[in-house]
């Protein structure tokens, strides 16, 4: 069955980094498009950014312009997040999601606080 599985997530203080990676398998990950949402508490889950199935296009919410970039591997079945500048309003569940399939990971927690 699909699944996805997400890691990465933790604390980090204002200004760190983090790489988030989501593990897929059940189903053939390099045909589909991939995307990373977040969700923090009392607020809707939001897009962050968007791939498609081979890498080359990539589309970002405003929010992380410049400071998050999401990639790739589609031979290690694998999506990744790699987020920096990061501050207190980017402390979020983040979600692996497949649009097509509408799949959800079950997310990993990112908390940003010194």
């Amino acid at each position: 069955q699909v699944q996805l599985v997400e890691s990465g997530g933790g604390l980090v203080q204002p200004g760190g980094s983090l790489k988030l990676s989501c593990t897929a398998s059940g189903f053939t990950f390099s045909s589909y498009a991939m995307s990373w949402y977040r969700q923090a508490p009392g607020k809707e889950r939001e897009l962050v950014a968007h791939i498609f199935r081979s890498g080359d296009i990539t589309n970002y919410a405003d929010f992380v312009k410049g400071r998050f970039t999401i990639s790739r591997d589609n031979a290690k079945n694998t999506l990744y997040l790699q987020m920096h500048s990061l501050n207190s309003e980017d402390t979020a569940m983040y979600y692996c999601f497949i649009p097509r399939l509408r799949f959800w990971g079950q997310g990993t927690q990112v908390t940003v606080s010194s």
